[in-house]
């Protein structure tokens, strides 16, 4: 069987997938143009955000067995089409859930004390300590939208620093049986009594702009935002409307609507320039889940649910 991997993995999926007899084509240059040259002779391939398996890539795909994704998110892959052809979508979303769970908490932490403006200030001798003066965020209600692996991973983490935790899931309302420090909340309770609101949703038409102007105006505090899951779970205009209108304290981002910066359309530039400009806005290019950890362990679960796939067709076969 022929698979490409587009994106850079951890060499251990590689070595693995040869060992098992699979003919691997490691080439990370390959871009949404060059693909289609490529998909017809493929029985698997690997991908990660740059490829867009729509409903033409899959057409070409003709032998397709398996996509797999590395990483969580699934909107990449039109996963009702790729069913209808037989084709099996693999993701790893617990590959990668404590490194998400763990940046949230160092934003967090790192907001609450000033740390990145403190640290900026200290390095150009400028010594302010009473301008520093943080939050703890023991005794505060944090709301975590979004159930899932991520979600409550975040959530295990946070059980032990004395926080009231809120859970909202439209799709997973049995959580509270398995994590126990959670309180099952509605969305409205959450945008009611939280201090912090972290966002862990997968990207799909009812997640699309959740966090919308009507969302911002229903917060009944005045809570600080955290989206590390999709860019466009949070509308932009909206959270910049937000911030001026003093709704919320702040906005730690580590995802954008646009994340292709030398792309930006004039508006776009203007957009963004004013997001940026707010002093209570920290931002990362979107490395939650990029460590090196979550490099072996994704590479680890792929390898092992590509060969359980595989092996699933041979019985069949």
């Amino acid at each position: 069987m022929k698979i490409l991997i587009t994106d850079k993995v951890h060499e251990l999926l590689i070595e693995g997938l040869i060992k098992e007899g699979f003919d691997v084509t490691y080439d990370t240059s390959v871009e949404m143009e060059q693909l289609p040259q490529f998909l017809p002779g493929l029985d698997g391939i690997i991908i990660n955000s740059k490829i867009n398996m729509n409903q033409a890539m899959i057409d070409l795909g003709k032998n397709l067995k398996f996509i797999a994704r590395l990483g969580s998110g699934m909107e990449i892959i039109d996963r009702t089409y790729a069913t209808e052809k037989n084709i099996v979508c693999i993701n790893t979303p617990d590959g990668n859930c404590d490194a998400v769970a763990e940046q949230v908490i160092g934003m967090l932490l790192s907001f609450a004390n000033n740390l990145c403006k403190a640290n900026k200030e200290v390095k150009n001798f400028d010594w302010r300590r009473e301008e520093n003066r943080g939050f703890e965020i023991g005794g505060k209600t944090i709301g975590i939208i979004g159930m899932g692996h991520t979600g409550s991973a975040l959530a295990t983490k946070l059980s032990g620093f004395g926080m009231t935790i809120l859970g909202h899931d439209k799709f997973k309302e049995d959580f509270g049986h398995t994590c126990k420090h959670v309180e099952v909340a509605s969305k409205e309770q959450i945008m009611e009594e939280c201090d912090i609101i972290s966002f862990h949703l997968p990207l799909a038409k009812d997640t699309f702009h959740y966090a919308d102007e009507q969302f911002f105006a229903g917060l009944k505090k005045y809570p600080l935002i955290i989206n590390t899951s999709r860019g466009n779970v949070i509308q932009t205009e909206a959270i910049i409307k937000a911030l001026s209108n003093k709704k919320i304290s702040g906005a730690c981002l580590d995802v954008f609507e646009n994340e292709k910066p030398q792309k930006y359309s004039e508006t776009e530039m203007k957009k963004y320039a004013d997001l940026f400009s707010h002093q209570n806005v920290m931002a990362s290019p979107h490395i939650a889940g990029w460590t090196n950890e979550s490099l072996t362990k994704i590479a680890s679960l792929t390898l092992s649910r590509i060969v359980k796939v595989v092996k699933t067709f041979d019985k069949k076969s």
